[in-house]
């Protein structure tokens, strides 16, 4: 708990410099006010069994029965709409940086009911060209706090992304397994035999997640989990199957 008391000081007293801005509503007096943080809303308690899409029978969804993804399973805190999307903007576009520790305080609970046997946290890498663009990686913001807070390993350095990928956004979900194929290499020294919590910030069809994972699994890590902060579902317009 030590170190993230640390980097929790660190934002806090950038608080006192420049007061701080609700990421959910622009409110002045939070990074991530009560108000905003009671309307997330959370995924229903019947989800599919490896990939965490809601379904209406207990088990397999349809997809993971017909080709399940690399990942032991896929877990999100909250559906990808409303104050935590708006959050999520800010945090990659906007630069509000300190967000990220905001959310990671939040997904603490959830993170504990979900027990699992975790040995390290990576979160899921940026190309260099976007990294150079952005300047950060907005999943790390959330990954390295969240890590602190559980007392797990943090390595951002076992994972890279070894072929710049096109957006995701707009592509169907066989575009997007196309488009994730090969474009992840992993470090065997910090992988080997060790249970992966894989973390990125939305999942849509977790064609990201289950390359990064392949990869992962080709270092011969023990086991790999996904944990987004938010997912993405169909009514959003997005393609999912």
């Amino acid at each position: 708990m030590g170190l993230y008391r640390l980097y929790q000081s660190f934002w806090g007293a950038l608080d006192w410099l420049y007061p701080p801005v609700c990421g959910g509503c622009g409110r002045i007096g939070s990074r991530w006010c009560i108000d905003c943080q009671q309307k997330v809303n959370l995924l229903p308690s019947q989800l599919c069994d490896i990939c965490g899409l809601p379904v209406i029978t207990r088990g397999l969804c349809e997809n993971c029965r017909r080709e399940a993804p690399t990942f032991k399973a896929l877990r999100s805190w909250v559906v990808f709409e409303g104050p935590v999307r708006t959050a999520l903007h800010q945090l990659k576009y906007r630069r509000n940086m300190a967000l990220g520790e905001a959310l990671a305080r939040s997904m603490e609970d959830f993170c504990l009911h979900l027990n699992w046997q975790v040995d390290v946290v990576i979160p899921v890498p940026l190309g260099k060209q976007r990294l150079q663009e952005r300047g950060y990686n907005q999943v790390a913001l959330i990954a390295m706090p969240l890590a602190a807070l559980n007392r797990w390993r943090y390595a951002p350095r076992a994972l890279s992304r070894v072929r710049e990928t096109r957006s995701q956004v707009g592509l169907s979900a066989m575009e997007r397994i196309e488009n994730m194929k090969g474009a992840f290499r992993a470090d065997p020294l910090q992988v080997r035999n060790r249970t992966v919590l894989l973390m990125d910030d939305v999942a849509t069809t977790g064609a990201t997640l289950s390359a990064c994972a392949e990869a992962l699994l080709s270092a011969e890590a023990k086991a790999v989990y996904g944990l987004t902060l938010a997912r993405a579902l169909p009514h959003h317009g997005l393609v999912i199957v």
